[in-house]
């Protein structure tokens, strides 16, 4: 079992820093299509040069790294138990290495385990069958696009689609729909899996188990594999783009299953994935523990996939057209007020990361902490201490940003905060404050965790590690911190103009069509 142990850690490892060479054939095609330069083909570069840095360091592609999500088939016989036990060791030691983020949290307490373990993480699906061997798969689903997943009840009527019937042509709408609703706050461009019937849980988990499939199988099922053909087509003329910036690609992969259902439901569930489609699998021998191939790579077609995307896409550097302008931390209000959507900022200097639990304290009381003119940076980061005792950023991309949509503006104008990081755009309430306090908000590539940690060049400390190492407030020191901007002290939004076009597009897809 020590030797089983072994082989899950290094499938948690390769899960978390390794993405399989469907996936980044997926993302090379995707920046094939963009114009050199526009902001989705400067996504999509920066996407692929984080891909081979995750790789060459053997670190976390994202620092989401989600819930882990184990799918199992074991041989009759196999103790299953000691098999979960070794999984759980596997993941608390990746957690310690820093190759997975600490994100098993008590939702009473909202207190984190530090290890990834606790009642309900990870999960775990066991199936026996009549094989003589193992098969374990693993998803690393971060919590950005678990937040996108959306389940229909129908009959209904879909927002910009009209009424959707128990039939095709109703779960078509579902699915349309299911795209426009995700923007860029799950990190497009992405990967959806559908589950058509059963209950509201196992609909859910039929979506997910349809992320499983590699993108070049063929669904068995014609009327579904038409399906998947016209998502895929129809999903990327509605212009939503990589981080919801616009462009040609939204979504890179549609898979869609089925089960009986009752006469009174009828449920379609999507499961929303973003571009770091973490997803592996091997086979292991049940006496030894060893590994006997992977999944997703070792099979038939896959070395010729993994050597024309070699170099995914970094080879292939873009930048967007327009401004670039460097700002120095602490920032001023004048600085802020110059800055137009579209200018592309390069920040140097202290930025502070700031997620949910700190957002929610910042509101409710007065910290110690100057941060008139700061930077704040909707990070959870990944964190290691080395034997100096010294923190060292292992991953650090941006979180979606519409969660602190509540508290945001205030904290902003309580502390005299004028730059936001984040991801996927913010709302109206956020936009307002920018407008009357002097503020921007600038959106970072989503899930370009080592890109980002490339960019900080010391961790200055670290303030309130009681709310867990994803929601503590990091203070770093950064050079060279590439973002957007997206939402202007002028009123202007990025987000809401792709939101209204993209809107405008789902509506001529009303029509019949299955």
């Amino acid at each position: 079992m020590e030797t089983f142990k072994k082989s899950i850690y290094e499938l948690v490892v390769e899960t978390s820093s390794n993405l399989p060479p469907d996936v980044r054939k997926a993302i090379r095609r995707a920046q094939e299509r963009e114009d050199a330069a526009t902001r989705a083909a400067f996504s999509l570069s920066t996407i692929g040069l984080n891909i081979d840095l995750a790789e060459e360091k053997r670190s976390p592609i994202c620092q989401d790294t989600g819930l882990p999500t184990f799918f199992c088939k074991v041989p009759i016989g196999v103790n299953q138990i000691e098999m979960k036990k070794m999984m759980e060791e596997a993941i608390a030691q990746a957690t310690a290495d820093g190759l997975l983020r600490p994100n098993s949290v008590d939702s009473l307490t909202g207190k984190n385990s530090g290890n990834n373990l606790g009642v309900g993480t990870p999960v775990f699906h066991f199936e026996q069958w009549e094989q003589d061997v193992i098969e374990v798969r693993l998803i690393l689903k971060g919590g950005g696009c678990e937040n996108k997943n959306i389940q229909y009840s129908l009959p209904a009527e879909i927002e910009g689609l009209g009424r959707a019937g128990r039939d095709l042509d109703g779960i078509r709408k579902c699915i349309l729909h299911s795209v426009y609703q995700a923007q860029g706050q799950g990190c497009s461009a992405g990967f959806i899996g559908v589950g058509i019937g059963g209950d509201r849980v196992m609909g859910y988990e039929l979506a997910k188990e349809q992320l499983l499939r590699p993108l070049d199988d063929v669904n068995p099922i014609p009327e579904l594999q038409e399906l998947e053909a016209y998502i895929l087509e129809k999903a990327n003329e509605l212009g939503i783009g990589t981080m919801g910036f616009g462009g040609e690609t939204t979504l890179l992969g549609c898979k869609i299953g089925v089960m009986n259902r009752i006469p009174a439901s009828f449920f379609v569930s999507v499961a929303y994935n973003c571009w770091a489609y973490r997803r592996l699998g091997m086979i292991i021998d049940p006496k030894t523990g060893e590994i006997m191939r992977w999944l997703y790579r070792d099979e038939d077609g896959q070395e010729e996939v993994a050597a024309a995307v070699e170099a995914t896409v970094a080879d292939k550097e873009a930048k967007p057209s327009g401004r670039t302008v460097v700002l120095q931390a602490p920032v001023t209000e004048e600085q802020v007020r110059q800055l137009r959507v579209g200018d592309v900022v390069l920040i140097n200097g202290m930025m502070h990361t700031g997620r949910d639990a700190m957002h929610k304290y910042l509101i409710e009381n007065d910290v110690d902490i100057d941060l008139n003119g700061a930077i704040i940076y909707h990070c959870g980061p990944v964190m290691l201490k080395d034997e100096d005792n010294q923190w060292h950023v292992k991953a650090a991309g941006p979180t979606t940003s519409i969660r602190e949509e509540p508290y945001q503006g205030d904290v902003m104008k309580k502390y005299g905060i004028r730059v936001v990081i984040g991801k996927g755009g913010m709302g109206v309430k956020t936009l307002q404050a920018l407008q009357e306090h002097g503020g921007v908000y600038l959106n970072a590539i989503g899930g370009a965790a080592q890109y980002y940690a490339e960019r900080v060049k010391k961790v200055e400390g670290v303030d309130y590690l009681e709310f867990g190492v994803p929601e503590a407030m990091w203070h770093l020191q950064v050079a060279d911190f590439a973002a957007i901007v997206t939402m202007d002290a002028h009123g202007n939004s990025l987000h809401a103009d792709v939101e209204k076009s993209s809107f405008e597009k789902l509506t001529q897809f009303k029509e019949r069509v299955f």
